[in-house]
C-alpha cells in the first residue's frame, strides 16, 4: 500500500507527505497548483499571440486603406469566436482562483 503512495507522489512530482495531506484533508497539492499555474500562463500566451496577429490585420488593413467585405466577415467571426472562448477561460479561472482561494484558507 505505501509502496503505491510513493509511487503516485513520484508521478505528481511531490513528497508523499504532500500528496497525503493533500488527499486527506481534500486540498489540492503543489503538483496540481503548478499545473494550473502552467495552465494559465499558457493560456495567456496563447491570447497574447493571437492579440498579436490581430494587431497586424490593422497594421495591413491600415496599411492597405481598405479591407474587403469577406475578409472583414472573416475577421469579425474570427473575433466572436475568441470573444466566447476569452469568456469560458475567465469563468474556469475564477473557478480555479476560488478553488485555490478556498483551499488556502486552510493552511
Amino acid at each position: 500500500m505505501k509502496s503505491d503512495w510513493k509511487r503516485k507522489s513520484e508521478k505528481q512530482n511531490t513528497s508523499l507527505t504532500d500528496l497525503i495531506i493533500s488527499s486527506v484533508e481534500n486540498k489540492i497539492g503543489n503538483a496540481e497548483r503548478k499545473e494550473v499555474l502552467a495552465f494559465i500562463e499558457k493560456q495567456d500566451n496563447i491570447f497574447a499571440k493571437i492579440e498579436n496577429n490581430i494587431n497586424q490585420f490593422a497594421k495591413v488593413a491600415n496599411t492597405k486603406s481598405e479591407v474587403s467585405a469577406d475578409e472583414l466577415k472573416s475577421f469579425n467571426s474570427h473575433l466572436e469566436k475568441i470573444q466566447g472562448l476569452k469568456k469560458k477561460e475567465i469563468g474556469i479561472i475564477k473557478k480555479i482562483y476560488a478553488l485555490m482561494g478556498n483551499d488556502s484558507e486552510n493552511y
